[in-house]
């Protein structure tokens, strides 16, 4: 989900919809001891905390200005430094526009723009404090050098354009995951907003779209299911040889959207031996609250805006800018989000927003529902991401502290936080090497 502007949803925008293994007792009103945050501290520390979905501007990726600042994004180095994440996947992203091949090469210089942008943070800005990673090893590898870990995902698979030989290009460049579509659908899939109107394109993948996914399965790229929809997934898990993700996804049962996974997709990641990642999106958590919220945020923004002598735009008035104006546009919304932030803080008969508590209870539901090692967790952060508790890199640890609370074990811990997504991404790899062999 990237940035955009909805008449009840500026919340995207100014707040970002080993061996200690034994069971904790059931949560009570001590939960919260010093000794039990000592206990999460410990365990958060140990583990390797990683998040599959962090969007950027590719503004904060300069000379003069970069993540080794505090900027007002919810992911830099620093902030990762202080909530403890270890890896962050920092995602290419594409708009979905019109399927020519105008707009094709206009999405693959964007896409290669993104690129550009994450090589120059890990081998210019600050080599010294952050390292690409493409395997497992490299992750592990890497965390314990004491450096931050950056992996990249492919949002959108409409830069692929016609042409197969850019899904290896994306990979050569660290690309190790990939959704087929995102909002509208692509060249190669449908896209889940055709539940809207029941209209689609492909019903599911089209031809193109299938090739791909055998691209991805020969190269060792995951394949990501987040934004397509539910009959494209299921003729990806058809027609992959290899396990798959939902890199930033929760449980429709508890959330009624399309962007979740309902029971029936769960079972089938499930049998596929896949990972959804569970999203601190506020929207795709608790509809009602995030609405609330949104709309109380959204009242107050309106005011600091006026202040400003700046105008609020509907996302339908944000598509007649030229991407300079949109691109002036965010920058004047990163001003007023802190600002509202304080306001809000000091405020009294503020809405409930969707907290970690939410967040974790879709992790629960889909644990119960498909087991401990089909779940994993991200975050959305500068997408649109981010809820009461953890609302940028630098809370990371409040996640790990309500797993403890609700009775995870550190081993239970380390596969949502990690080793789930690190699984997947081993054996998708394993898979291409063994048909490269052969």
């Amino acid at each position: 989900m990237k940035k955009t502007i909805l008449s009840l949803s500026l919340l995207t925008l100014f707040m970002s919809c080993k061996d200690d293994n034994k069971k904790m007792a059931e949560p009570d009103a001590k939960q919260d001891s010093i000794a039990l945050i000592e206990r999460a501290k410990a365990i958060h520390d140990r583990v390797i905390t990683l998040d599959t979905h962090c969007d950027f501007n590719v503004a904060n990726f300069t000379d003069e200005t970069n993540y080794t600042q505090d900027l007002s994004s919810q992911v830099t180095l620093p902030k990762m430094t202080e909530g403890g994440l270890d890896v962050a996947w920092f995602i290419v992203y594409t708009g979905q526009d019109e399927l020519t091949d105008a707009g094709f090469k206009k999405a693959h210089e964007t896409a290669m723009g993104k690129f550009d942008a994450i090589h120059k943070l890990v081998d210019e800005i600050a080599p010294e404090e952050i390292e690409l990673a493409v395997t497992s090893d490299d992750v592990r590898r890497i965390v314990k050098s004491g450096k931050k870990v950056a992996m990249i995902g492919i949002e959108n698979g409409y830069p692929v354009g016609k042409d197969i030989a850019n899904v290896e290009k994306f990979y050569n460049l660290g690309g190790r995951y990939m959704s087929l579509s995102h909002n509208g659908h692509s060249q190669l899939s449908d896209s889940n907003t055709g539940e809207a109107d029941s209209i689609w394109l492909h019903n599911g993948l089209s031809d193109l779209g299938k090739k791909v996914i055998k691209e991805m399965n020969r190269l060792g790229m995951m394949i990501d299911v987040s934004h397509p929809s539910k009959e494209a997934m299921k003729a990806m898990i058809e027609l992959s040889e290899a396990p798959i993700i939902a890199s930033h996804s929760s449980a429709r049962a508890l959330c009624d959207h399309s962007r979740n996974l309902d029971d029936e997709q769960l079972e089938w990641l499930k049998e596929n031996g896949g990972v959804v990642q569970t999203v601190a999106f506020a929207a795709y958590l608790n509809t009602e609250k995030a609405e609330k919220y949104s709309a109380f945020q959204k009242e107050v923004a309106l005011t600091v805006m006026d202040s400003m002598n700046v105008a609020y735009l509907e996302w339908d008035d944000m598509k007649d800018l030229s991407p300079e104006e949109r691109d002036a546009y965010y920058g004047i919304l990163d001003k007023v989000r802190p600002i509202v932030e304080r306001k809000v803080k000091g405020m009294k008969d503020v809405p409930e927003g969707v907290t970690v508590a939410d967040f974790v209870d879709h992790i629960d539901y889909m644990v119960k529902k498909i087991g401990i090692k089909h779940v994993g967790i991200s975050s959305d952060f500068d997408g649109g991401g981010g809820i009461v508790g953890w609302n940028d890199a630098s809370e990371t640890f409040n996640v790990t502290l309500e797993l403890v609370k609700r009775g995870y074990t550190e081993d239970e811990i380390g596969m949502l936080w990690s080793g789930n997504l690190l699984r997947v991404l081993d054996e998708v790899q394993a898979y291409a090497k063994s048909v490269q062999k052969s």
